[in-house]
């Protein structure tokens, strides 16, 4: 068995395979005999033993994965070491179907491989695996060895060491403190029998079969059952993804705020989709607990309703369109002004150059009076063709609806894809030179993405300025379990870029008229406290309503078991220092038969 000091040495010197493969090996590959699993995982993320082969290693199955990918079972040593730091379990890849059965004694002879899920360019940990295996099953019936309990005693309370400067970050070569952060008393545990007991369900059952759990109840908790991210430092070590290697029919369909009681149990796998996941093979029972659908109330008569909704590529092919319209009128009560986000063309995702939307908008309006909603109008711009980014053919934009019954739009001639909306001054006060119009569309800022629309609104004789965004996604960034410590959110740069040409219109409009009332609002794809909505704001150009809310309610989306604020209403100092009301209204993000994964925000004040 290498020394701790030769195996940090063999770290070191792994090699990232730019392949279909992804995985680091080891530049000269050897051969070690006999070796225990303990031996393999080592006190780091990387194996010391990785890229050579190995032969005899042995240990009770404890799980058969035999479908997808990604087939194999796990193995674990009934023996363990004394070592807090080193795994006594690993996963055998054996790419078809498994010939061996849990409680079976095997020996496997195999290579050593470091494989990372999504590949070496996402940034993500790498996960010890034996590959090419011959297989013995040396005795079958054994019992399992006992799963390890995660809990919130066993769980620290800091994420994850800073990463090694000489390694771009890296914390692959770092020796594990596994009673000191999250992340590596997770890496302890890879491949290993773990479970969890009567845990809370803080993010729903997806499309994939897959639900977040926290170890952790009183971690960030709010009202709903579910764990508020509310600084880039507070990451919710808690947070434990929950898959299944049983049918997909019996997974169970959890809210936020439901418990699994019981014993969830099964061996600790790490993938591309969230990081460390129990793969359980025994789930426990569904006890609902997760809040109603929420309700926000009717505005009142001199009340300006301004919400904003991201309706995940609505386009007409979409059974969802008595739902949105059951929303809007039921569950926003209305409102007066509703932002629109990812509203698609008149064909979808087919890429044939459509980019008109009155088809899919048609259809939108007309099932909102169906379920007894006004008469919305509707106002917008379409893109150039395939210009502003999401679903190739998609052709997402913005778009206004307006009740006409309480409020009008001041069309100004000119607005396009193209062309700038600029302010001038009529009788003394701010006005756009088109409207609806776009903000800046050729700047750099809004390249393969959507640009910002803005509009001229009237409520009882009182203009009101409304800017609906949709910014660049957080695609590309480094996931929270990311091996780079802390991680990069590369794609902020865009946003940061965006924020500024967003706050240097409002400047505009706040320099012609110093008390114009100004809402800017929709999917910002950023949190309350980032530098994004800091450059939104300014110098108090604008204010998050979203900070009017008690930290526990200020999410409107769930990620990977993370309640968060992506979606936001910015207001002008004359509306802030006015009567007003914010609502971030729990229609979707916490449900698993949700219509779209953001939250409606709506906005009450008096012009």
């Amino acid at each position: 068995m290498p020394s701790k000091s030769s195996a940090r040495l063999a770290a070191l010197t792994v090699a990232a395979v730019c392949s279909a493969a992804s995985t680091l090996v080891l530049t000269s590959p050897a051969q070690a005999d006999s070796v225990r699993i303990h031996d393999i995982q080592g006190t780091s993320r990387i194996s010391p033993y990785a890229g050579q082969q190995v032969t005899e290693v042995t240990g009770i199955v404890t799980g058969v994965r035999g479908y997808g990918s990604s087939r194999g079972f796990w193995i674990q040593d009934p023996n363990p070491d004394a070592d807090p730091a080193t795994s006594e379990g690993v996963f055998v890849f054996t790419s078809s179907a498994p010939r061996v059965a849990v409680g079976d004694s095997v020996s496997v002879s195999a290579t050593v491989t470091e494989f990372v899920p999504g590949g070496t360019s996402s940034g993500n940990q790498s996960l010890t695996e034996l590959t090419r295996p011959t297989v013995t099953v040396l005795s079958s019936g054994n019992p399992v060895p006992a799963a390890t309990t995660i809990d919130r005693r066993s769980v620290p309370a800091r994420y994850a060491p800073a990463g090694d400067p000489a390694a771009n970050g890296s914390v692959n070569a770092l020796p594990l403190r596994p009673s000191t952060y999250a992340l590596d008393r997770y890496e302890s545990l890879e491949g290993m029998n773990v479970q969890v007991t009567d845990a809370r369900v803080v993010g729903a059952t997806d499309p994939y079969t897959a639900l977040w759990v926290t170890v952790k109840p009183h971690e960030n908790r709010n009202r709903s059952g579910g764990t508020v991210y509310g600084s880039y430092g507070s990451q919710n070590t808690g947070r434990l993804q929950i898959q299944s290697l049983g049918a997909v029919a019996d997974f169970p369909k959890a809210n936020v705020g439901d418990w699994l009681t019981g014993t969830t149990a099964g061996p600790l796998d790490y993938n591309q989709f969230g990081g460390y996941t129990l793969v359980a093979n025994r789930i426990g029972a569904l006890e609902q607990g997760g809040p109603e659908r929420e309700t926000t109330r009717e505005q009142r008569r001199g009340e300006l309703a301004v919400a904003t909704y991201n309706v995940e590529n609505l386009d007409p092919s979409d059974d969802s369109f008595a739902d949105h319209a059951a929303a809007i009128v039921g569950n926003l009560s209305a409102p007066d002004i509703v932002s629109l986000e990812e509203i698609q063309d008149n064909n979808g995702a087919t890429n044939d150059g459509t980019v008109a939307a009155d088809q899919t908008l048609k259809k939108l309006t007309d099932a909102i009076v169906a379920a007894g909603g006004p008469a919305y109008e509707w106002r917008s711009i379409d893109p150039v063709n395939n210009a502003d980014g999401g679903e190739p053919g998609g052709n997402i934009r913005q778009v206004f609806l307006f009740n006409p019954e309480r409020v009008s739009f001041t069309d100004r001639a000119g607005g396009d894809a193209t062309t700038a909306t600029e302010v001038t001054k009529v009788r003394g006060k701010a006005a756009l030179t088109v409207s609806p119009g776009r903000i800046d569309p050729a700047n750099a800022a809004w390249a393969s993405s959507r640009k910002p629309l803005v509009g001229e609104f009237v409520f009882r004789g009182e203009t009101v300025f409304v800017i609906t965004n949709h910014f660049n996604s957080k695609g590309g960034d480094q996931g929270l379990t990311s091996q780079y410590q802390p991680p990069t959110r590369g794609s902020e740069t865009q946003r940061h870029q965006q924020a500024t040409a967003v706050n240097a219109f409002v400047q505009k409009l706040l320099g012609t008229q110093k008390n114009a009332d100004v809402v800017t609002l929709g999917d910002f794809n950023d949190f309350e406290f980032s530098e994004t909505v800091e450059l939104l704001e300014g110098d108090g150009e604008l204010w998050s309503a979203m900070k009017s809310l008690p930290r526990s309610e200020r999410y409107s989306y769930v990620y990977q078991g993370n309640s968060q604020a992506l979606d936001q209403i910015l207001i002008s100092p004359s509306i802030r220092r006015g009567d007003f009301t914010y609502d971030s209204v729990h229609i979707n993000a916490e449900f698993n038969d949700q219509i779209s994964d953001h939250d409606p925000q709506v906005l009450r004040f008096r012009p």
